[in-house]
């Protein structure tokens, strides 16, 4: 396929590389010192949980989430470091992208209002 400047397949790694960025420029920007030592990722996580429409949502947040905290705190940062890293390096993509979209479902929708 031949579009503008560049072909699909390079459009799709200039996406690619696009989305590994933002991941990094969201590990980047995180409170590291509020979400390890104060919890404060995780009790929005569980704010976000408590409240959302589907329950295996809350089930999942208070069965596996819950029990762990701090566990969890270093798995969700540095999950996102990971992410940003196989997307814009192009290392294990295919997983890097699996393990983007997963808990994407348990986000807040846009017109939440804890969203400012």
């Amino acid at each position: 396929m031949q579009t503008i400047w560049l072909t699909g397949a390079e459009w799709l790694a200039v996406l690619r590389i696009g989305l590994g960025l933002w991941w990094l420029e969201s590990w980047r920007h995180k409170d590291k010192k509020g979400w390890f030592e104060r919890g404060t990722g995780i009790a929005w996580a569980k704010s976000i949980a408590d409240e959302h429409r589907w329950g295996f949502v809350r089930g999942g947040f208070t069965t596996v989430v819950a029990p762990r905290p701090k566990l969890m705190a270093y798995v969700v940062v540095y999950a996102e470091l990971a992410l940003g890293l196989g997307l814009t390096v192009g290392l294990l993509t295919p997983v890097a992208l699996v393990g983007g979209a997963a808990p994407q479902p348990a986000l807040p929708r846009p017109d939440d209002p804890r969203l400012g």
